[in-house]
């Protein structure tokens, strides 16, 4: 029975535990947090969305940085087969709008429960407070085994590393499982926060703070120039603005440019349609003062801002209103443009942008090409996806590879 050593217990290192202790090997994980699951705990504010419920091509597609190192693993553990593993230890999911899926009870805590019943099932042992210092190697770059913090060497076939980024770091995600690689020869692409907030310049005003605004369309403008649009959900913060497509347009953000969001608060209206609209609102409300007449068009909570940046004095009486300064009303409310000053830091973001740079990694197995019996699964690789579960799922297709190879290496052991 081959001896297989997992590093980590989030998402990544359980299910590569799960597959390689069901492939027949011996399986321990060592875990320097108290519990399992730590940062899955506040995986999508609690809610945890587990997967996507598209297919394997769209979920590829979805994964912005080194997708096609992804083929193999989508193909050969899918979202389906993620989920039919999930519901088969009793989690019960629904799917939701963007085919994101999530546990039926919105809990995250649900999520990590199965993950603890399938180790569990598995035979998989469970080490806790058990920080790794170093992967040891021989002269020829064999496996032998890892070192802890109290400097015991724990001798092994095979080692699978899923110690995740360097986001969240509260949560145990600081980098370690980078500076073990780098010691064993391995390159690590430039480590950026990904799927964050933005600081806008200047700062939202204090009415638009905590304000979230749905069904609304942005663009990611570089040097006034369009590179990124999306729609959905957008949050207004202290520090600028933070919400689902906000996070999908930071992984656009990545190198010196002036950076630019352009808001728009009705995308399903052209311009002449939103314009005949206002029209007949204002015809409406004719004989009232201008900041009482969007109250049918507009979020309540943001209609004071948009009277301000329009101009148009907030008493001045609906029909006093000309053609221009209604045009002008238009414009403002299909185009709201903010700063972008930077991303926020990456110990808020969901991911890590970078990682252990995919060359170096077998696709087919997540074997180390450096070091024999050497897996990766999860964040420390260099793939990164948008928001909607794809991060979550490439953690599940990276382990499941990672999983059934190292429980058949041909460690050495000592």
């Amino acid at each position: 029975m081959k001896k297989v050593l997992v590093v980590g217990a989030g998402p990544a290192g359980m299910m590569a535990a799960y597959h390689a202790a069901k492939s027949g090997a011996d399986v321990t994980i060592f875990e320097r947090n108290p519990i399992i699951g730590k940062k899955l705990r506040i995986t999508g504010k609690g809610r945890c969305n587990i997967t996507n419920a598209q297919d394997p091509e769209d979920i590829i597609k979805n994964i912005y940085k080194n997708g096609n190192f992804m083929y193999s693993g989508i193909y050969s553990f899918s979202n389906d087969m993620a989920m039919d593993l999930f519901k088969s230890y009793g989690l019960k999911i629904k799917i939701e709008r963007g085919q994101r899926v999530f546990p039926e009870s919105d809990k995250a805590i649900d999520v990590v429960n199965t993950f603890d019943r399938m180790i569990k099932d598995a035979g998989v042992k469970l080490i806790l407070n058990n920080r790794v210092k170093s992967i040891e190697v021989d002269k020829d770059k064999n496996i032998l085994g890892l070192r802890t913090a109290e400097n015991d060497l724990v001798s092994c076939d095979s080692i699978i590393l899923a110690t995740g980024g360097k986001s969240y770091p509260l949560t145990g995600s600081t980098g370690d499982g980078y500076k073990m690689s780098k010691k064993l020869g391995h390159t690590c692409t430039e480590l950026s926060p990904s799927l964050v907030g933005l600081e806008t310049m200047p700062r939202p005003s204090s009415d638009l703070v905590g304000l979230n605004l749905r069904n609304v369309s942005i663009k990611l403008l570089k040097n006034a120039k369009p590179i990124y649009s999306d729609f959905g959900e957008l949050e207004f913060r202290d520090y600028g603005i933070d919400g689902p497509i906000i996070k999908s347009a930071s992984c656009y953000i990545s190198d010196k440019g002036d950076y630019e969001v352009e808001l728009d608060l009705k995308p399903a209206l052209s311009f002449e349609k939103l314009d005949k609209r206002l029209q007949r609102d204002f015809e409406e409300f004719s004989n009232k003062d201008f900041e009482n007449s969007l109250v049918k068009l507009l979020p309540k909570s943001i209609i004071g801002y948009i009277i301000d940046e329009s101009g148009i004095d907030r008493k001045k009486l609906v029909h006093q209103i000309t053609r221009q300064e209604r045009h002008n009303l238009v414009g403002l409310i299909k185009s709201i443009k903010f700063h972008i000053k930077s991303t926020r830091p990456i110990d808020e973001a969901i991911v890590t942008s970078g990682g252990i740079n995919v060359k170096e990694i077998n696709p087919s197995t997540m074997e180390s090409k450096i070091v024999k019996n050497l897996y990766f699964c999860g964040e420390i690789i260099d793939v990164d996806a948008f928001t909607g579960g794809y991060n979550l799922q490439i953690a599940y297709s990276t382990a499941y590879l990672a999983g059934i190879n190292a429980a058949q290496a041909n460690g050495s052991g000592i």
